[in-house]
This record gives C-alpha cells, sequence and structure tokens, in this order.
C-alpha cells in the first residue's frame, strides 16, 4: 500500500504474503482472565511477562526483529486458545516518547475484510446475492454488467490496480498530502485495458474496493463508515477501530517515519485516502487487531455458508499468468494459500498484512488452535522496505505453534 521509493516491490508485498518453544507456561493477562478470541477488558495495556514460557518466548522474537529490521517501534498482542498471552510495545513513538499498546496507528486493508464481511452478511440476510452484477448500483461502471459482487470481493475484475501506476506514484510522491476521490482512482484504473475478462483471472487491485465500499453504500443506502460500524466493528467490539475522512488520527497516535521521498522524514499525517473506499480509511490499536483478527478469522458474524465464502469465494485455481498479466501480478491461487473475500488464507491461517508509509501491520488467526496474533511496527532510519510485521507474525506463529506456519502467498 505505498507509493514511492521501490513501490512496486511493496505493493506486491502486499499480495505476497510473507524455534519451536520447548515449554508453555499458562498465560497471564494485565487484566486477569479469559477475555474472548483476541478481546479486550479495561485499558489497552502491557502485560505482566514471567521470566518464561510463551509471552517471554513472543517478546524475545520481536526484540530481536526490531534490532534486526531497524525497526522504531514494534508492538503486539497475542491471545491463545482465547486467553492473552501477551501484549506489549517496544522502541518510540517519537524520539524520547515510548510506544504504547493503547497507540493508534492506520489498518489499512483489513478494513478491506471488514467490507468482505460486511458484504457476506447481506448475503446472509437475504438482501443480495454475490453473483449479482453491479450495474445496478454502478451504472456507470463500464462492463458493470459482467461484474458481479463476488468479484469485486475476491478481486477477480481484471481492472488494473492504480497504485503501481507511474502517474500515480509520482503524484503521490510529490504531494503525499493530496485528497483522492473515489473517482480520480477509479478512472485512473479504468483508463487502462483490462487484465483479463471478469472472473476468469485473480490479480489484486484497489479499484476493486473502491468500488466494492460504493455498491456497498447504494445497496444499503448507508453511508460505508456507518454500514461497517453497525454490521461489523460494534459486533465485533471494536471500540477503538474508526474511520476519518481526513488524514488524522485519535490521541494517542503511533507516529510513523520513512524514507521513501529520498530523506528520513515523519509520515505519520500523509492522507491515506487513496487505500481503500472512503469510509473504510480507518485507525485502529493492537487489542482492536488482535480482537479484528479472531473475529474475522473465525466468522463470528457470518453463517457458515457465509463463513466458506470468505475463505473461498472461487479464486482457488486462478491466478494464471497470461500476455497481459505477468506472473507477479497474477498470483497463483491454491488451496494452501488465496485471496478470500476481503482476506488472505496462508495455510490454516486468515490474515490481513497493511503496509503504508512507514507504518506495517499483521493480523493473523489460526481457528485449529483460536490463536490470534496482531503486529504493528513502524520504520527506523535504517529500516528496509517490507512487510515487517508479517514477518513478525510468522515468527511468532513458528514459536507458537510450530505444526502450522504462515507461509508467503505466491
Amino acid at each position: 500500500m505505498r507509493p514511492a521509493r521501490s513501490m512496486s516491490r511493496s505493493r506486491l508485498a502486499a499480495v505476497t504474503v510473507l524455534a519451536a518453544l520447548i515449554a508453555l507456561s499458562s498465560p497471564v493477562t494485565a487484566a486477569g482472565g479469559a477475555v474472548g478470541d483476541g478481546g479486550r477488558r479495561g485499558e489497552c495495556v502491557s502485560s505482566r511477562v514471567p521470566e518464561r514460557g510463551a509471552a517471554r518466548e513472543v517478546l524475545r522474537i520481536a526484540e530481536q526483529a526490531q534490532a534486526e529490521m531497524g525497526l522504531k517501534s514494534v508492538i503486539l498482542r497475542v491471545a491463545d486458545g482465547g486467553r492473552e498471552v501477551v501484549t506489549s510495545a517496544l522502541g518510540e513513538s517519537m524520539t524520547g516518547v515510548p510506544a504504547e499498546p493503547a497507540m493508534h496507528f492506520r489498518n489499512g486493508n483489513i478494513a478491506i475484510s471488514y467490507m468482505g464481511t460486511a458484504l457476506l452478511r447481506l448475503v446472509d440476510q437475504g438482501r443480495v446475492g454475490l453473483d449479482d452484477t453491479v450495474a445496478r448500483w454502478l451504472p456507470d461502471l463500464e462492463g458493470g454488467e459482467r461484474i458481479t459482487l463476488r468479484m469485486l470481493g475476491a478481486s477477480t475484475t481484471g481492472l488494473v490496480d492504480y497504485v503501481p501506476l507511474p502517474e500515480f506514484q509520482q503524484a503521490v510522491t510529490a504531494n503525499p498530502f493530496r485528497q483522492w476521490t473515489a473517482d480520480e482512482l477509479v478512472a485512473l484504473s479504468t483508463s487502462k485495458p483490462r487484465w483479463y475478462d471478469p472472473g476468469t483471472n485473480w490479480s489484486y487491485s484497489h479499484a476493486n474496493f473502491v468500488l466494492l465500499g460504493e455498491a456497498l453504500e447504494k445497496i444499503t443506502g448507508t453511508r460505508l463508515d456507518v454500514l461497517l460500524q453497525r454490521e461489523v466493528l460494534r459486533p465485533l467490539g471494536l471500540r477503538e477501530t474508526r474511520n476519518s475522512f481526513t488524514p488524522d488520527i485519535p490521541e494517542p497516535v503511533l507516529h510513523a517515519f520513512n524514507a521513501d521521498r529520498g530523506i528520513y522524514e515523519e509520515s505519520t499525517f500523509w492522507n491515506p485516502s487513496w487505500t481503500t473506499a472512503p469510509g473504510a480509511v480507518q485507525t485502529t490499536d493492537i487489542c482492536d487487531l488482535a480482537r479484528s483478527a479472531a473475529g474475522i478469522g473465525s466468522g463470528e458474524l457470518l453463517s457458515p455458508a457465509g463463513h466458506r465464502e470468505l475463505l473461498n469465494p472461487g479464486t482457488v485455481g486462478l491466478g494464471r499468468p497470461t500476455s497481459t498479466c505477468p506472473a507477479t501480478v497474477c498470483l497463483p491461487n491454491t488451496e494452501a494459500t488465496h485471496y478470500g473475500m476481503g482476506v488472505i488464507v496462508l495455510g490454516g491461517w486468515i490474515a490481513q498484512h497493511p503496509l503504508f508509509f512507514g507504518y506495517s501491520a499483521s493480523q493473523a488467526y489460526l481457528p485449529s488452535r483460536r490463536l490470534a496474533i496482531a503486529v504493528s511496527t513502524t520504520e527506523g532510519p535504517t529500516a528496509q522496505d517490507g512487510h515487517s510485521a508479517h514477518v513478525i507474525a510468522q515468527r511468532i506463529a513458528a514459536a507458537l505453534a510450530p505444526d502450522s506456519p504462515i507461509p508467503d502467498f505466491g
């Protein structure tokens, strides 16, 4: 999700989804007791960490990764079997300001998993069908009669992703504070030939989710931020997750810095309006992110049929390179690793991992263990471009669930 230096690699890494413990002790919670799958009770604060056991091992992994990757901060929360293992924050938000678990950061494409779940809730309610064409709600979309709601949510429309386009990267690099409209973003994609006929292949495109947000508003007659609050955020108890139509972030803020424009500079309030549909440009904290991992990954808000569609809306078997869609774009979707309805299925894990101008985050959930991992990172001056939070989540998974590692996508 980052258009600047090394953008193509960063963007494609967003879909090229990036030590076993000898003895595990009972998990320790700051509030004392079970709080649900990655849930929260009271304030989002660091937990007590014993001298040995799972919590200590997770913290060791985070400390090692912070030093190795040159990260300014690492904030994490892990819950196993519905009980908190550890919540902690390492490093600084700004010089002399320690990072804290309650700090808010951008959650990027994690909001796409909320849009996918909201769509599937509408299907469960009988209000729409996944194979309804979008021409009824998006009459100005060329070829809308051949594109279905399923194709938007599963990213199989063939619409070009506007983020790697040179003209977009140049514009954002020149003015990272620019407010982009949905019409401008969709126009960038639709001005280019489609990569393939709708429904015949798979490739990640931000345009699909901008259009999905617009379609959800038209279907329900409800503004997207209000709809997501009603259908997803409130039912899951995500009290610290919210949309903003400006670049503002609620206090306390986890500040971000990066060197994409050739100098290490603050990027906290660079404008995220281009990242997804208006109304789904959100911020969150680490406790909400862990709760989100569990609530979305378990299909808590969906019928069994809806949960099956969340995990595989027909993408398995797609992702074949063609003369117009290179192998780095049309990535193979297999039973083991594929794109769902706004989520990524990685082995037994259901995940998302956004990247935005110095921010990296990851939410991952293993249903067989009810294991939820949430990580947020910010970059130090020497940090390498990439999904550091997802790499840390992979390392934590390897330690806590060595029989169920988080594989890469593609």
